[in-house]
């Protein structure tokens, strides 16, 4: 039973330590991640962009499926407003679509994360879940993590626009008023 414990409390405390990531308010480090037709993206190449966001998703995630019109929805209003939308596969090598079916369907840029290492970097623990990033000029730093709205079953129930509203802060280069909303989603494999 003593061994059972400690087994347990060591997975516990490995699992807390993986999933940290950064933190509100960190600088995040650049990236390069590679997409479809070897099309690579690099965080610092995009400092056009007033703010980045990142969702960490996957075609296989039922979670990700019911989220996926209100995200394109979001990407193509928001990109008017200089924000750049970067959907990131963190389970790439999964059976179903390929990132070039889901980039001519869905979402451009859609890029694999080989190795988990941007997803570990942020902490990302589920899909979908996002992470806003605000260009000052010099860096980009992170404003919000987690969830994009309060009801993943259904759009018209939706009564808090997380991801919507923090968009709107950060443009408005307001103070973000919430910061950190805990996703609702399919657990990310780590391999």
């Amino acid at each position: 039973m003593k061994q059972l414990f400690t087994l347990a409390t060591a997975l516990l405390v490995s699992v807390g330590v993986y999933a940290q990531g950064y933190k509100v308010g960190d600088k995040v480090a650049d990236f390069t991640l590679q997409g479809a037709n070897n099309q690579s993206v690099t965080l610092s190449e995009l400092a056009n962009a007033k703010t980045v966001v990142l969702v960490f998703t996957n075609n296989q995630c039922p979670y990700a499926k019911l989220y996926e019109n209100r995200l394109v929805t979001l990407a193509s209003n928001y990109n008017a407003k200089g924000t750049q939308f970067i959907f990131i596969n963190p389970g790439a090598g999964d059976a179903g679509e390929t990132l070039q079916d889901m980039a001519s369907r869905k979402y451009s840029p859609y890029l694999a994360d080989v190795g988990q290492k941007v997803s570990s970097q942020f902490g990302a623990t589920k899909t979908p879940e996002v992470f806003v990033l605000h260009n000052t000029g010099e860096e980009f730093i992170l404003k919000y993590k987690g969830a994009i709205d309060d009801n993943p079953q259904m759009e018209s129930g939706v009564k808090n626009f997380y991801l919507r509203n923090v968009l709107d802060e950060v443009i408005a280069n307001h103070p973000v008023s919430t910061s950190d909303k805990r996703a609702t989603g399919c657990l990310i494999k780590k391999y």
